[in-house]
């Protein structure tokens, strides 16, 4: 591991959680594989989610702020963990999968 990485994973915000998440999101892949629709590892994610006590809600709606104002349309991120991590599972996955056949 070089210098870079390292410090990289010293900034990440929210390094527990990020690291709980991420974690859940490899459990969700090695147990499903490949291959499904987006609404089944969003369904078990959901699952694990609350097997682990990791707090969540769904489609959460969220403002947006452009400079000073907020915008009339909203994002609907697949989750919102902890209050305040918005996670899209698709992009997630589809890491994890990169991540997998890098490796």
């Amino acid at each position: 591991m070089n210098a870079n990485s390292r410090e990289c994973r010293e900034d990440i915000i929210y390094k527990d959680e990020v690291y709980e998440i991420i974690g859940t999101a490899f459990e969700v892949l090695n147990n499903l594989g490949c291959g499904f629709l987006e609404a089944v590892y969003q369904e078990a994610m959901e699952i694990e989610f609350r097997n682990k006590n990791i707090p969540f809600e769904r489609e959460k709606p969220l403002r947006i702020k452009y400079k000073e104002t907020f915008l009339k349309k909203e994002y609907f991120s697949d989750f919102l963990c902890y209050e305040k991590i918005k996670l899209n599972s698709r992009l997630l996955i589809e890491l994890l999968l990169w991540r997998n056949l890098k490796f």
